[in-house]
């Protein structure tokens, strides 16, 4: 493990977090990395690190937080082992890098909707192979664009100067790591705040999907908090589904008809934490605008992800890690740093995981706020910032020291029974006294709650 690179990412997560000079950082265990061009397991321990002062900080402890770094970077991988069955396939068969006519592109065809959208742009084809041929015809900057406009999501690969000088590159480099302000007055809440089980009684709305803001309910859940995740009717995620309901309830809503926004609304009402994930104008679209959450629910701890930033032109795209990735200069830094002749990104999708555990160190100060200040909080992150902190304190060629292994002792001593069947389910990276981090119910399909606390 990089001391140094850790140290600095720490100092500036915690800078972000409370915008004070930083406690000391966390202490690190087992300090095994990743082989990568960026400090990615320094960005692992030191995002789960943050969460963890966060609520010691919220507990008003002074107990020291430790990180296992192995474990930390195990996490940013996956959390579940199944035992009696392959895991879920992570990729559509047609995601993925492609060469184009003058570089790389990414295609990102996960959700049937943007696969869709990709191909009433490239046609349909047999094989990933049949598709390579006809794109390798396009311009990747000429493409990228005509995916967007068709409703897919894709990013052509640029490098670091490339993405500086990018309109929305120069955007995200002015903005907040963690954006953050308080809001109105709020009468004092009832939650009890035991340390053995922190967040018990703490209700926790959650409109996200993908990975970082469910990432951020989770570990949410791992202290007790009350997760209810709203999902769309046809919404599916196969791919993620066990590894991150566990803790959770799961409904579905469809917040576009009358009915299901007031059903939300009531929702909202008996919340006292929105994490949401929809890009930056879609709530105001649906009457859901920062102010009108406020008045639903006085002293809301509101913590909202986008991936490509809150202002330039990209701030309404649709994004995701891989695709982050590909356009701020990760994947072509790894390319050149691996002697690779292909876009070479992190070795997990460290943008997305991170960001979650910040989004949870948020909501946690946010509550600490609303403790001992009386009022609501306010908090914005994108994956784009997060990228630009580890570009900053990350981007330097280092060897893993032992590299990445799974140990006898890495997963809880309880066997996780669910709906697919039966898994071990990893212990916390993290460690804080008498505070056990882990889910009280196991992973569950989506849409099998009803959609009420």
């Amino acid at each position: 493990m990089d001391s140094q690179r850790a140290a600095a990412l720490w100092q500036q997560m915690w800078q972000g977090l409370r915008g004070a000079d930083p406690l000391p950082s966390p202490t690190f265990l087992q300090p095994d990395t990743f082989s990568s061009a960026f400090a990615v397991s320094e960005l692992a321990a030191t995002s789960i690190g943050l969460a963890s002062q966060a609520l010691s900080d919220l507990l008003g402890q002074s107990a020291p937080v430790s990180v296992n770094v192995r474990l930390a970077s195990r996490w940013f991988q996956h959390s579940l082992i199944p035992l009696n069955r392959p895991p879920a396939a992570l990729w559509d068969e047609f995601a993925g890098d492609y060469a184009s006519a003058d570089g790389w592109i990414r295609l990102h065809t996960n959700a049937a909707h943007h696969r869709a959208a990709m191909e009433r742009v490239l046609g349909q084809h047999a094989d990933r192979a049949a598709l390579a041929d006809a794109l390798a015809r396009w311009p990747a900057a000429t493409l990228e664009q005509a995916v967007i406009d068709a409703g897919g999501c894709a990013a052509q690969m640029r490098s670091e100067a490339q993405w500086l000088q990018h309109p929305q590159g120069s955007a995200v480099q002015q903005e907040a790591l963690i954006a953050q302000q308080a809001t109105d007055a709020a009468p004092p809440p009832a939650w009890s705040l035991s340390p053995a089980r922190p967040l018990l009684g703490v209700r926790v709305l959650d409109l996200t999907r993908i990975i970082a803001g469910p990432v951020a309910t989770r570990y949410l859940a791992s202290l007790g908090a009350q997760v209810l995740r709203i999902d769309p009717p046809d919404w599916h995620e196969p791919s993620l589904e066990e590894e991150i309901t566990c803790g959770k309830r799961c409904a579905r809503l469809d917040i576009k008809s009358r009915a299901g926004r007031e059903q939300l609304r009531q929702l909202l009402q008996h919340s006292d934490v929105l994490v949401h994930g929809y890009r930056a104008d879609a709530l105001e679209k649906l009457g859901l605008d920062a102010d009108t959450r406020r008045q639903l629910a006085p002293g809301l701890v509101d913590v909202s992800l986008n991936a490509w930033g809150w202002s330039g032109p990209w701030r309404n795209r649709r994004g995701f890690d891989s695709l982050v990735q590909m356009g701020c200069g990760i994947a072509e830094q790894g390319m050149r740093w691996s002697g690779n002749n292909q876009p070479t990104p992190l070795p997990v999708q460290g943008l997305d995981h991170a960001t979650g555990y910040l989004m949870a160190a948020a909501v946690l100060e946010g509550l600490r706020q609303r403790l001992t200040n009386g009022v609501g909080w306010q908090a914005r992150l994108s994956l784009a910032r997060t990228a630009r902190l580890l570009q900053q304190f990350g981007a330097a060629p280092q060897n893993a020291q032992n590299g990445i292994y799974a140990q006898h002792d890495d997963a809880l001593s309880a066997i996780e029974i669910n709906q697919w069947g039966i898994a071990e389910r990893l212990r916390a990276a993290a460690y804080l006294p008498g505070t056990p981090m882990i889910c009280a119910t196991p992973g569950v399909k989506l849409g099998s709650s009803a959609a009420s606390w």
